[in-house]
């Protein structure tokens, strides 16, 4: 695991994003082409802004959505496509998208899909309650399908709402269709983007704990290749972890 830590949002997000260009120019230096996973939300914001600024060919990278809430249009102001349209698709043509839709027939080809060859590189968030993707504690490590239903606690609603996706808790959606923490770990490399004072708990667990489902993020600790991007706020109650466990190696930009 490596950490990189950042003064800002926006410097932690062009060195993710800085980051996530050389994986891909790499994979497709190598193979012709890459595969790349992409999350979404506030938290994301940065890092997309200034990935989509890098000299990457993007005719040759194929992208695969995280998850969508059950039966969201894309007309909606919360749809995760819509959000990917705007901020990433749009503005790089990029050579395939794969999006999350909710009949059975569009998330078995896309299991096909997403199985077919290996993922070069994901951009896996985490969240308030410490969940990736939409895998609310306590998440499932053990299923190995590709994308589930899962229904969505009240701290992950409460996130939703306070980001300003939904006018009211009633509003937000019970349900998701979300990638399953097994099938994010067989990315080559996770790189999560994770700034702002409100994530400081989640990363702080994140680090503090062993493997546990009660945690979800404790799984990124245990892939191979686990890059983890913060600023300072988010990274607040975390630095005296790291330095009692001393098993992480820090890049401090602060």
């Amino acid at each position: 695991m490596k950490i990189v830590i950042s003064k800002t949002s926006d410097e932690l997000g062009r060195r993710a994003a800085a980051e996530t260009a050389k994986i891909i120019n790499a994979a497709i230096a190598k193979n012709g082409r890459a595969r790349i996973v992409l999350s979404t939300g506030a938290s994301q914001f940065d890092t997309l802004k200034h990935l989509v600024e890098e000299k990457v060919d993007w005719s040759k990278v194929e992208m695969f959505h995280l998850d969508e809430y059950v039966n969201m249009p894309e007309t909606h102001p919360a749809s995760f496509r819509k959000y990917l349209k705007e901020r990433f698709v749009e503005k790089t043509n990029v050579g395939k998208v794969n999006f999350v839709e909710s009949s059975p027939e569009s998330i078995a080809a896309l299991t096909e899909e997403i199985k077919s060859a290996p993922i070069d590189v994901g951009l896996i968030g985490i969240g308030r309650n410490s969940h990736i993707a939409f895998n609310d504690p306590p998440a499932d490590f053990d299923t190995k399908e590709s994308y589930l239903v899962v229904k969505l606690d009240d701290a992950c609603r409460n996130q939703q709402l306070a980001e300003g996706w939904f006018p009211t808790i009633d509003d937000v959606p019970t349900e998701a269709i979300s990638m399953s923490v097994w099938q994010i770990m067989q990315c080559k490399v996770i790189i999560s983007a994770v700034p702002h004072a409100e994530k400081a708990w989640a990363v702080a667990q994140t680090l503090a704990n062993e493997l546990t489902n009660r945690i979800p993020a404790t799984m990124l600790k245990t892939h191979e290749n686990f890059q983890l991007f913060v600023d300072a706020d988010s990274y607040a109650d975390a630095g005296e972890i790291v330095t009692l466990k001393g098993e992480t190696v820090c890049e401090d930009y602060r």
